[in-house]
């Protein structure tokens, strides 16, 4: 795969010089990441990723979003994460029906100044979506929301979030609807932020809405439409989270065969014996495999194709083999490959929060089978 715009590679490249590397670790060590990452990848353009140029976006297509994904990946998931769920916000917001939203909120979004959030998950409601608690009752000036939604990212600086609530129980998903909620009105109450292994900068939490009120213009989804497209959106979260494992793999796959191509061992290079060079073939055998998963998905959902099972599987393969791959390229390393500064185990903690985001690799198995 290829970007579409010229110079994406070109500035992922250096946002990873300039801001991720040089924090990274000390991001990890102080259990929290300052939102100034989040501004400075707004000055870049990245959170007006796929915001039409028109919109004052930067006009990249799914594929972009893809390769942004597995490129500042290999660096740090976690941040890599963090900007696309910005992203998605300012994206959808950006095509909002309401002016507001289009011309003052997205326009915040893409310059920093505002971060976005999506909320669906709930203390008791993570991969069975229609089980939302989060509740919306209408008032003659709009809908009242109450409810806790959990293991959020960007809870930790969002200012803006897509929230999901029902507004009839007993319709079931159809009941469900979407609406775009400000942090910085009243009934907003922002809670506990958790310690995530390896994951800080993702800044996951939680937050409470306690008679929140949301003028009916704050509806971005009515009941019916709202399930359908956080499902729809869902397949190309799958396709951008295998992608992030892909950049993982690929860092310390590079990082291995340096190494190992120096280290003198018995006289001649590390990477001249057969039973670790093999295991090195290996893990670029799994890469190659799951980049062209990626890519099938990626031009389904660019073209409008079903990318339910294509999506699913190469978000399986992506939880399947990315901590042993990750492993074996520590391994190959020696004692080095455990020291902080290589990053691996980084992608590591990552690689297991990775596994879960967006669906597990058990729901994943559901999905493919329902193919049968």
């Amino acid at each position: 795969m290829d970007y579409s715009l010229p110079n994406l590679a070109a500035q992922v490249q250096a946002f990873k010089k300039e801001i991720i590397l040089p924090n990274i670790l000390t991001w990890e060590r102080d259990h929290q990441a300052s939102r100034d990452f989040l501004r400075q990848a707004a000055a870049q353009g990245f959170v007006g990723l796929q915001t039409s140029s028109e919109s004052g976006g930067m006009g990249a297509n799914f594929i972009d979003k893809l390769m942004f994904s597995r490129d500042m990946s290999g660096a740090s998931m976690a941040v890599a994460f963090a900007i696309i769920n910005t992203q998605n916000v300012a994206f959808k917001l950006s095509s909002s029906p309401t002016a507001r939203h289009r011309e003052e909120i997205a326009s915040l979004l893409r310059s920093g100044e505002l971060v976005g959030c999506t909320a669906l998950t709930e203390p008791h409601a993570g991969s069975d979506f229609a089980a939302i608690k989060t509740t919306a009752k209408k008032v003659d000036d709009g809908w009242i929301l109450n409810g806790t939604k959990a293991w959020i990212t960007n809870a930790a600086h969002a200012d803006i979030s897509i929230a999901y609530a029902q507004t009839d129980p007993e319709k079931g998903w159809r009941g469900i609807a979407s609406f775009v909620i400000d942090a910085r009105r009243g009934g907003f109450e922002r809670g506990k932020i958790y310690d995530l292994m390896g994951g800080h900068p993702i800044g996951v939490g939680e937050y409470h809405l306690k008679d929140y009120h949301a003028p009916d213009d704050d509806m971005l989804a009515p009941p019916g439409e709202a399930f359908k497209a956080a499902l729809a959106s869902i397949n190309g979260a799958r396709a951008y989270a295998a992608a992030m494992c892909a950049g993982m793999i690929s860092d310390a796959l590079e990082k291995a065969i340096a190494y190992c191509k120096s280290r003198q061992s018995f006289g001649q290079p590390l990477l001249t014996h057969q039973g670790l060079k093999w295991s090195l073939v290996d893990v670029a055998l799994q890469l190659e495999c799951l980049d062209l998963l990626i890519e099938k998905a990626g031009k389904k959902i660019e073209s409008g194709e079903d990318a339910i099972l294509s999506s699913a599987m190469a978000k399986k393969l992506a939880g399947e083999i990315t901590i042993p791959a990750l492993t074996a390229c520590s391994q190959a390393m020696g004692a080095n490959g455990v020291l902080e500064d290589n990053l691996i185990g980084h992608h590591i903690a990552c690689a297991k929060i990775s596994a879960f985001i967006d669906g597990s690799t058990e729901m994943m198995n559901e999905r493919i089978a329902g193919s049968f």
